[in-house]
């Protein structure tokens, strides 16, 4: 799984390695631990009789998470993976078209068929969730593996063969399940999700995992924080727990334990500028984890509800630019032509506010709402259209996989087409803007569907706020707070409006590539 942002690291499977390279350790997020609290200084006689200073742990904390770690270790398992690494590129030489330069250390095949390719090792961590060999583990540890290239390493030493039983890139969660012959009629050790007593923030927890491929590894901290998100898709289901236990490379996919030795969280993604540990860690917690490994054993895979739209953050500019105060919700900024919430009567610039009346903040606390849904079942949704209320229902549709959703979020730009011929331009001083009607000129350089209504964004003032906010030359125009708009008159007149109800900006429904996004702009003096 990609970085999702500056710092975060998540899937790093420490020890990928070409043909058959033993290395270890997948990659979570983290950062350095606060300074503990000064320990109690006890005086104690010393050989001679003068008083020696002994250290204890203050009030509240064990003496020793040794019995802690002999009841659960035995259920964490090291993963080691087995996958496919990229095959080197055969070399061409211009004039020697037809034949292959094979890099040294490359066999070439048989009547030019492919050879198999290299192979490469990584491992993480896991835990077993039933006496009969189901696995929890984090997807990005075993997403690329071979067919039969997944061994779990217990405690004990044994090794054994497992195999997928689903996969849920969602939350980044997988479930395996021990297959080996040698293991027909075993109890394995398991653990248990603990999803009634939440630990609080500041309370004990210890991880365990295979860092670097060492081995079953103990480490522990607090919890730091609830509610992190990692500003990527997983994140969308996920509201992870920080805690300050040490995670490494390796650890991936290992559970976090409180004091009583109960799964509070796997352990997934690790903060560093170096990509080392650093002392902050994320983890998933064990009601979503719980729910997700129930899901994926029944069925393999998670059914979740969907609404077909594509939605941003309502920002605090964005409800200015309304005259809605201090609303939260998600605005809705595209529908997909067909979808649920099309057909249900959902429209473009709606603010979503509630969804089967539980109020939403963001646009990821949508998506988790409607994601909760059942294919079929209605959602009640609670939006503001031009500022005044109502409730939209939507018959639930099934979410897509994240890679089909991907396909349909290319940002990929058209470039060196040549300049259309310039139509007529006109300007919006207050907004920055230089604006032009779309010929078909400016449709075949900039790929704007025949369908899309409005105004080409000619030219971006640098300093304005439009500048800043990263529009650019290429960009459609096709409303202004929630009106459409085609000539430089509507423009300044929903301009003009906004600044008569004395609103410090208006908001923009911009495409570009294709995909549309609701940008707020300042309205200059």
């Amino acid at each position: 799984m990609a970085a999702r942002k500056s710092g975060f690291f998540v899937g790093a499977v420490a020890g990928a390695g070409v043909a058959c390279a033993a290395l270890a350790g997948v990659g979570m997020r983290m950062a350095p631990a606060g300074a503990a609290e000064p320990a109690q200084v006890v005086r104690t006689s010393g050989a001679s009789g003068a008083p020696a200073p002994m250290f204890a742990p203050p009030p509240g904390a064990p003496l020793s998470f040794a019995d802690i770690f002999e009841q659960v270790s035995p259920a964490v398992v090291q993963i080691d993976v087995t996958s496919k690494a990229a095959a080197a590129p055969k070399l061409r030489i211009p004039g020697l078209e037809g034949f292959d330069i094979v890099p040294r250390g490359q066999k070439p095949g048989d009547d030019g068929e492919e050879t198999p390719g290299p192979k490469q090792q990584s491992s993480g961590s896991g835990f077993f969730i039933s006496a009969d060999g189901y696995l929890v583990t984090n997807n990005h540890v075993v997403a690329d593996a071979d067919a039969d290239g997944i061994n779990v390493v217990l405690k004990d030493g044994r090794e054994l063969k497992a195999t997928i039983v689903g996969r849920d890139e969602g939350t980044d969660l997988a479930v395996l399940k021990v297959v080996d012959p040698k293991a027909k009629g075993a109890a394995f050790p398991y653990v248990n999700f603990e999803n009634q007593a939440k630990p609080r923030v500041g309370d004990w927890v210890i991880t365990i995992g295979n860092p670097f491929g060492l081995g079953g590894t103990a480490t522990a901290g607090i919890i730091s924080a609830y509610n992190r998100d990692l500003g990527d898709s997983s994140s969308t289901f996920v509201d992870y727990i920080q805690i300050d236990a040490p995670i490494n490379r390796g650890n991936s996919g290992g559970p976090s334990f409180d004091i009583y030795g109960r799964v509070i969280g796997v352990n997934t993604a690790i903060f560093s500028p170096t990509g080392g540990s650093v002392g902050i860690g994320f983890a998933i917690p064990a009601d979503v984890a719980e729910a997700t490994a129930k899901a994926l054993i029944s069925g393999g895979k998670v059914v979740r509800g969907y609404i077909g739209a594509q939605i941003q953050p309502f920002t605090k500019e964005m409800a200015e630019a309304q005259g809605l105060g201090d609303v939260k919700g998600a605005i809705v900024a595209d529908l997909v032509a067909g979808g649920p919430a099309q057909k249900g009567g959902l429209m473009a610039e709606d603010v979503i506010t509630a969804v089967n009346g539980v109020n939403i903040k963001s646009g990821s606390e949508l998506t988790r709402e409607v994601a909760k849904g059942r294919p079929g079942d209605t959602l009640k949704l609670s939006v503001l259209r031009g500022g005044k209320p109502r409730t939209v229902d939507i018959k639930s549709g099934v979410r897509p996989t994240e890679k089909e959703l991907s396909l349909n979020d290319d940002d990929t730009d058209e470039n060196g087409a040549e300049a259309p011929a310039k139509p007529q331009v006109q300007k919006s001083d207050a907004l920055g803007l230089t604006l032009a009607p779309i010929d078909d000129a400016a449709r075949r350089t900039y790929s704007i569907d025949p369908a899309v209504r409005g105004l080409l964004i000619d030219g971006v003032k640098a300093s304005s706020d439009a500048g800043e906010k990263g529009l650019r030359k290429g960009d459609v125009l096709t409303s202004i707070n929630g009106e459409p708009v085609a000539n430089a008159t509507q423009v300044a007149s929903a301009v003009d409006a906004a600044k008569k109800l004395q609103r410090p900006s208006v908001n923009l429904r911009i495409i570009r590539a294709g995909r549309p996004t609701i940008v707020p702009l300042k309205i200059a003096p």
